[in-house]
């Protein structure tokens, strides 16, 4: 079954499509949930929701971009949303600061001599809307214009609590390198 004859299916509130669509999308949307996060069983429970969103608001969606990155944006949406009303603490991000060393802008390299452990505590520790740009840029890859949209902020803020971020990290490794 093609991807655009399951979503119409869904739309029709079939829910043999809507498991089987939900199959295909629920493990790659609890990683995402699980990067902001604390536990386990919050992450699952956002997931949950942001389905049951998605499958609310299926009509809205316009195929202008892929339906995982649609999916995807929610599940963030709906993370945000949580750590926002429960005030909870950032997930440490481990498991993706490999990659962001490696895949993201050569500017947000450390020396080698700063430990893992020590960049997480230092992004623990940026007040929580420059944490959430920096996370929606580095970690999910989302440019200025889309952090804009989910965080209901102008680019230029976007753009602004980045730098201001990337400056309070670089000080902030100063510091733990002095200890």
């Amino acid at each position: 079954m093609f991807q655009t004859d399951l979503i119409e299916k869904c739309k029709n509130n079939d829910h043999k499509a809507q498991l089987k669509l939900y199959r295909q999308y629920c493990d790659a949307m609890f990683c995402v949930a699980k990067r902001y996060l604390d536990n386990r069983e919050d992450a699952e429970d956002a997931v949950q929701e942001a389905f049951i969103k998605a499958f609310q608001k299926l009509d809205q969606y316009k195929r202008e971009v892929t339906f995982g990155a649609w999916l995807k944006r929610i599940v963030i949406n709906h993370c945000l949303d949580n750590i926002k009303r429960k005030k909870e603490r950032w997930l440490s991000v481990e498991d993706v600061l490999h990659e962001v060393a490696e895949e993201g802008p050569s500017e947000w390299l450390v020396e080698d001599s700063v430990t893992q452990q020590t960049v997480i505590r230092a992004m623990e520790r940026l007040p929580e809307s420059s944490r959430h740009v920096v996370m929606l840029f580095l970690v999910e890859g989302y440019d200025h214009e889309e952090i804009s949209e989910i965080l209901g902020i102008t680019e230029v803020n976007s753009r602004t609590l980045l730098f201001r971020a990337k400056k309070k990290l670089r000080e902030m490794l100063e510091e733990y390198k002095q200890v």
